[in-house]
């Protein structure tokens, strides 16, 4: 019976300290070196929730492989974070893709225009350099040529594309994508090492936010 019993304890031992190293060590992200302050804070437009902001343009081959890691982890977003892209510019083209973001986004088709204008410019090499090619486009994916026009010049787009531009430099963008936690933190993939860590820090801010709003 000793015999056996001491046969046994260094087997659970061993059980034990493979359990235990399954363990995930936490991980502590630090401002500066895996993210940045944004100061002063930039305001949200929902102080209930915990915004989430991504940084993107549509003609960025870094940003068209970001895209199915966004929208798998938009999936499990929890209650209390919302999510919102916002189109970057720095250059003129870009200003155009940003109304085209926007105009899909009053004609309620963002859901169809967002995939479509990403594949039209990484994939089929179309640049969409003037409103004509974006009009075809859109007229291309159900949307109705009046429709586009009357959304893409309107007062409500031209605002938007204007905030969201002030927002970028608030920000001190200067590639995409990238990611802003409540107008605090900003991420870009050099900081963070790789396009799903950056999800990680992200996931890290959102909880630090969560626990100073429960103190």
């Amino acid at each position: 019976m000793i015999k056996r019993l001491l046969l046994t304890l260094p087997l659970l031992v061993f059980s034990l300290s493979c359990a235990a190293s399954e363990e995930p060590a936490a991980v502590e992200y630090e401002a500066g070196k895996h993210y940045d302050l944004i100061s002063p804070a930039l305001r949200t437009s929902n102080p209930e929730k915990i915004t989430v902001t991504e940084f993107f343009w549509y003609g960025c081959g870094h940003c068209y492989n970001f895209e199915p890691l966004i929208q798998a982890w938009k999936k499990d977003l929890p209650e209390d974070v919302e999510f919102s892209a916002m189109p970057a510019m720095w250059r003129e083209n870009m200003v155009l893709h940003a109304q085209a973001f926007y105009a899909a986004q009053a004609l309620g088709v963002l859901d169809k225009m967002h995939p479509a204008l990403f594949q039209a410019m990484n994939v089929d090499r179309n640049p969409l350099n003037s409103e004509d090619d974006i009009e075809a486009l859109f007229v291309a994916n159900g949307v109705s040529a009046e429709d586009f026009h009357k959304a893409y010049s309107s007062f409500g787009v031209s605002s938007q594309v204007r905030q969201a531009n002030s927002t970028a430099r608030a920000a001190k963008l200067t590639g995409t994508p990238a990611l802003m936690v409540n107008g605090k933190y900003f991420i870009s993939s050099r900081k963070a090492g790789s396009q799903s860590e950056m999800l990680k820090v992200v996931d890290y801010l959102v909880e630090k936010e969560r626990a100073a709003a429960g103190s």
